[in-house]
């Protein structure tokens, strides 16, 4: 594999483990300079030593505390990720995938939406300036086929007799990708040259993804049923594939959304893909942006 990387700075929410892990050792075999941000710092010297084991020839990667549930917490991490020398690409892929009716980040937010979507948000405003000062800047979102199944309600108040676990993770990711979107386009418009690309891994399971000490699962179901879910499946690693692909293409232009060309979307090699349309609505996304800033109280200008 080439080190094309080499001198190139990453910042990887949540690398410490899953696809944002996956995604760190991708890009370390090409040089990269890793930032692990996480909000476990035990689980991220764990990740950077099995980076360290099973990359040669890499530098270190450093650590950022990280909690996308407390704003607190990101603008902090933001002030630290200021001080870099640059930031080549931020891949916003930390998030969570469960919840309950009564569950809320420190800020009082549903804790899908408010980690998902908010989190990042707050983040990739605070760390803009200096994603602009860097030429070819990307940001990566992490979105998810689930983003097909529900609207975006943005009247929905977080209250717990309205509270559903899938449909509030599909409406979450389905946030990021809005943003996302909208992101590129005011970017193009402003006249810059960072990009914002949103990836989604398909349907990648733990039970078939390589281990890694400290990181990935020790153990792996018997040979036939990895055989049957590899029919409709694959592992993290895989996974981690069209991030890595969105972070690093030279010839995506920004805006676009990239998944694995298999059936469904599910499984296989990265490709350029289309979204659901509602994931562009301009209005949608307009009033998204300003619920966004005001309540995460911070000001995404370009």
């Amino acid at each position: 594999m080439t080190r094309d990387l080499v001198g190139r700075t990453v910042v990887v929410t949540g690398g410490n483990a899953g696809l944002g892990y996956f995604t760190a050792e991708q890009l370390a075999r090409r040089g990269a300079r890793l930032v692990i941000a996480s909000r476990n710092e035990a689980k991220a010297n764990l990740a950077i030593g099995s980076l360290l084991r099973e990359v040669e020839n890499i530098e270190r990667p450093s650590f950022v505390h990280l909690d996308l549930a407390d704003l607190a917490s990101v603008a902090r991490a933001a002030d630290e990720l200021a001080e870099l020398p640059s930031i080549d690409v931020l891949v916003a892929n930390a998030g969570i995938t469960e919840g309950t009716a009564d569950s809320k980040t420190v800020d009082g937010f549903e804790s899908m939406f408010g980690t998902n979507h908010l989190g990042h948000f707050a983040l990739i405003s605070q760390v803009m300036p200096a994603l602009l000062a860097t030429a070819g800047s990307r940001i990566v979102h992490l979105g998810s086929i689930s983003h097909r199944f529900f609207a975006l309600d943005l009247d929905d108040d977080g209250s717990p007799e309205r509270f559903r676990s899938f449909p509030s993770y599909s409406r979450s990711k389905l946030a990021v990708m809005t943003f996302a979107f909208e992101l590129d386009r005011r970017l193009r418009e402003a006249g810059h040259d960072t990009r914002s690309i949103v990836a989604h891994p398909g349907f990648a399971l733990d039970e078939l993804t390589p281990a890694r000490h400290g990181v990935g699962p020790s153990t792996r179901p018997h040979a036939v049923v990895q055989a049957l879910l590899r029919t409709f499946a694959q592992g993290k690693d895989a996974g981690a594939w069209p991030i890595v692909l969105a972070a690093t293409d030279g010839y995506l232009r920004g805006g676009e959304y990239i998944g694995p060309a298999g059936w469904q979307q599910l499984r296989g090699r990265p490709r350029i893909t289309s979204a659901k349309a509602w994931s562009r609505d301009p209005a949608v996304a307009a009033r998204l942006w300003r619920l966004s800033e005001d309540l995460t109280g911070t000001s995404l200008t370009l």
